[in-house]
């Protein structure tokens, strides 16, 4: 299945995306890639994600990704 928004691909990117794309040496998942129109909301996913996935919590960092990975699977998500 393909992502139904267009992404910005590897060899196009410019300026801000282009150094996000960089970062990950251009092996960044779809559900970060969406934002690739728009690198501010990119970035600010990307601050986002760091936050909830790797600061302190209760939960550890396991249970996190077990909790994002049944959400996407109970959403169809092709990710």
């Amino acid at each position: 299945m393909n992502a139904r928004i267009h992404m910005v691909p590897y060899d196009e990117a410019e300026g801000k995306l282009k150094e996000l794309y960089d970062a990950f040496n251009n092996k960044m998942a779809n559900i970060l890639r969406v934002h690739s129109l728009n690198p501010r909301s990119l970035e600010t996913h990307l601050n986002y994600y760091k936050v909830i996935m790797f600061s302190s919590s209760p939960l550890s960092r396991k249970v996190r990704e077990m909790i994002a990975t049944v959400v996407s699977v109970e959403n169809e998500c092709f990710y």
